[in-house]
């Protein structure tokens, strides 16, 4: 297993230690040895990879790399990827390749990384747990009858396992955060429209966003300055100047700091044992200087049913597009046009993608769109709301990621309403447009537990700042699975 961070790669690459074939060559060999297990890969790009590998390696020896030129890295199967197959974890479309990049791939590709394949997700990341994806359930490396976590759990288990040193995912209601805690690994999910969406396949466009996954801080900061960046061609990419996150991670004192600490996210519901490593955790900020204070998001219970009506109804106008003729699977000998369009969107469409279009069609239906759709976003604002209340006084906020650990394999799978509140700490951050990341912070009955701090709108900086001096003073995030977590 190779462990290293991205900026060991990065200085082994250009102290001439290593090369970017034999790196590639190396990743595609624990792919090849340890994914069986795992199958947090849906499509490995081996001759691809090693192509852009030796190209790397020219551009390293012409003095011509970046700090991720030459590293290989995997792509959630939910980004375009110019003639490789995109499926989005779905039968509707697994025989589609793009015809271009996602604009997240190709700033990567910029960058000198390596391609080296497209990681397992839920069905058009509609999942916590990496159960729906047509190419079968994705396990977790820390105990392998249990969940990753959805819906980028491939790309979780992935970094988790060491078969890749960072990964892309995409975060609507938790899909970045929840996987990278319970895979105890480190993932961010940025302010709504600082990351492109153009080539990333839509689920919920108002609450889409992709993001870094990486062991640490630092590697996510490193990645998120290579995916952030205005993109003329989609509307909802914000114009901000560049910002150097790598640089950052020494500006913003903990002294001082003030964390907020939501009194909703600490009750009912939340594990003992996973209330008392974020209890640690906030024990060790406020060692380094900083002030934790209680403060109160009110409507946090509210973000399930306010999620669930918003995000299906998005859904149900994004996937109509796949219909058999325009986009997608195609059924066989359909007997007139209603059977084409009905059938081929039964075989193509698992059960979650079905349930969430129903949701989301009635949601939208004439009669009941004031009822649902009208009144869920008039709580999307309240929520918002309540986080502008809170950020006049404190700094960040802080709270478990997840209300436990990760759970077992089909525990879940016949109450969706219990997988739905796996996201009950998550939502109301995307619902709000802000940036959080999970960080691991301890471990619960030997599994990793995840700590989640929240920013404002853009404070990506000081959020990766506070989870690298966490991480300077623990190593939580250098434990490994098959290894006793240290105590």
């Amino acid at each position: 297993m190779d462990t290293r961070s991205l900026a060991e790669l990065g200085a082994a690459l250009a102290q001439g230690e290593t090369s970017s074939v034999a790196l590639t060559e190396a990743a595609l060999a624990r792919i090849d040895a340890l994914d069986g297990g795992l199958n947090s890969f849906i499509t490995v790009d081996a001759e691809g990879a090693l192509r852009e590998a030796r190209e790397a390696d020219a551009r390293i020896a012409r003095g011509d790399a970046g700090p991720l030129t030459g590293i290989p890295i995997a792509h959630k199967d939910i980004f375009c990827t110019r003639g490789l197959r995109t499926s989005c974890g779905s039968r509707m479309l697994d025989g589609f390749a793009p015809p271009y990049d996602a604009t997240v791939v190709a700033r990567f590709r910029e960058a000198g990384a390596v391609l080296i394949g497209k990681t397992n997700m839920d069905e058009f990341a509609m999942g916590s747990s990496n159960e729906n994806s047509f190419y079968g359930a994705c396990a977790n490396p820390w105990d392998r009858s249990r969940v990753p976590g959805g819906s980028s759990g491939g790309s979780a288990a992935a970094i988790a396992g060491g078969l890749v040193a960072a990964a892309t995912g995409t975060d609507t209601g938790g899909s970045i955060r929840q996987p990278a805690a319970f895979c105890g690994i480190t993932g961010l999910k940025p302010t709504y429209g600082l990351v492109s969406r153009l080539g990333m396949i839509a689920y919920a466009s108002s609450l889409d966003q992709g993001g870094p996954m990486a062991r640490s801080a630092e590697d996510c900061a490193l990645l998120l300055g290579a995916m952030a960046a205005h993109d003329p061609r989609d509307s909802t990419s914000v114009q901000r100047p560049p910002q150097d996150y790598v640089g950052g991670l020494q500006q913003h004192s903990m002294e001082g700091l003030r964390i907020g600490v939501p009194r909703e996210y600490f009750g009912e519901g939340l594990n003992n044992d996973v209330a008392a490593v974020i209890d640690a955790a906030l024990k060790e900020f406020e060692a380094m200087g900083a002030t934790l204070k209680e403060i109160s998001l009110p409507r946090t219970a509210l973000s399930i049913p306010a999620y669930y009506v918003i995000a299906p109804a998005e859904a149900s106008t994004n996937l109509s597009r796949y219909d058999g003729v325009r986009y997608g699977h195609r059924c066989q000998d359909p007997v007139d046009l209603e059977d084409l369009y009905t059938r081929s969107r039964e075989e193509g469409f698992g059960d979650e993608v079905q349930r969430r279009i129903l949701v989301g069609t009635y949601a939208l239906s004439s009669g009941y769109y004031d009822a649902y759709y009208k009144k869920a976003q008039q709580v999307r604002r309240l929520i918002a709301g309540d986080f502008a209340t809170a950020f006049e006084s404190v700094d960040i906020i802080a709270g478990p990621t997840t209300p436990g650990v990760a759970f077992k394999l089909g525990a879940k799978t016949s109450d969706p309403t219990a997988m739905y509140l796996e996201d009950i700490y998550t939502l109301s951050v995307n619902l709000a447009g802000l940036p959080a990341m999970s960080l691991p912070a301890g471990f619960s009955d030997h599994l990793p537990v995840g700590l989640q701090l929240i920013g404002q709108h853009f404070d990506e900086a000081r959020l990766l700042a506070a989870a690298h001096q966490f991480q300077l003073r623990s190593d939580w995030h250098r434990q490994l699975p098959g290894q006793e977590p240290h105590p």
